[in-house]
């Protein structure tokens, strides 16, 4: 996308520049290549953040392949490659950037990201190992936590997931990894802790919203949260609530947030219409 009046000024100052210098060629091509870096640099800014992933990664490709030398054009395909969900080719990309001398700690820390993406969790232990500990940012830390957290290395994962939530101000999706994580260990109370968190943060989330009710189904804590929640989102979390009450043996009160979900949602609701027909079947056969 170009911007016609920017442009424009720019070029206007290129014609006059030629002028003064009586239409010296290598002066007016500097000139225009100033230009176009300033333009292209617009192109790059857009590929990353609006425009279509697979288009990005053409167009990174094909400008980091006539640009070998120039770091920004490999950073953005690695990201554009991480945005299309190409994890792999992501990690290889990465790691040709890593490789540049102007490269930085920044760039480690998106290759280990790109290798967790990858599932290749000691390559990014590895990865994240060679970052000096006094390079810290949000992302470092996060991914530090994470990397703990797949090894079972709790104590540290504490600490990482603590740390790198003082380094940003919109911590919920950390809050939300690390209550995920308090669940896993059977640390239900804890969880939901962090959940309830995490909502403040961004009351949106419906993965929040449903971990968090299955914090609370795990102490047989079934009635809905207070939150913020649709009429769809209300009947997709008593589902939730009903299948983790059956699963842990409370079945007549999974039954009744069976009926419930299909009476909440404005829909029919197709998951709980069926769990309950196999309940009423299950009693009649029994």
């Amino acid at each position: 996308m170009r911007h016609p009046i920017f442009c424009a000024a720019l070029l206007g100052g290129a014609a006059a520049l030629s002028g003064c210098m009586g239409n010296d060629d290598a002066e007016v091509a500097r000139a225009m290549k100033s230009v176009n870096a300033i333009d292209e640099t617009n192109l790059s800014d857009i590929m990353l953040t609006v425009g279509d992933p697979r288009e990005a990664v053409t167009y990174f490709q094909r400008s980091s392949a006539d640009n070998p030398d120039r770091i920004d054009l490999k950073r953005g395909l690695a990201k554009s490659l991480v945005r299309a969900g190409r994890a792999t080719e992501a990690v290889t990309a990465w790691r040709a950037v890593t490789k540049m001398p102007t490269a930085e700690d920044a760039d480690r820390v998106a290759l280990a990201d790109a290798q967790i993406r990858a599932n290749d969790w000691d390559a990014a232990k590895d990865t994240l190992s060679m970052i000096p500990p006094t390079y810290e940012s949000f992302n470092r830390y996060k991914l530090e936590a994470m990397v703990a957290d797949s090894r079972k290395e709790w104590k540290k994962a504490d600490s990482f997931y603590e740390t790198s939530i003082g380094l940003t101000t919109q911590p919920g999706g950390v809050l939300n990894n690390w209550g995920f994580s308090k669940l896993t260990r059977g640390d239900a109370k804890g969880a939901e802790k962090l959940f309830a968190e995490a909502l403040t943060y961004d009351s949106t989330k419906f993965t929040t919203k449903n971990n968090l009710v299955l914090a609370r189904a795990a102490q047989r804590k079934y009635d809905m949260p207070v939150i913020d929640m649709t009429q769809t989102e209300r009947a997709q979390l008593l589902y939730t609530a009903a299948l983790s009450a059956i699963k842990q043996g409370d079945v007549t009160i999974g039954k009744s947030l069976l009926q419930d979900a299909v009476d909440t949602h404005p829909q029919h609701f197709e998951e709980a219409a069926r769990a309950l027909a196999a309940l009423d079947a299950n009693k009649v056969n029994g």
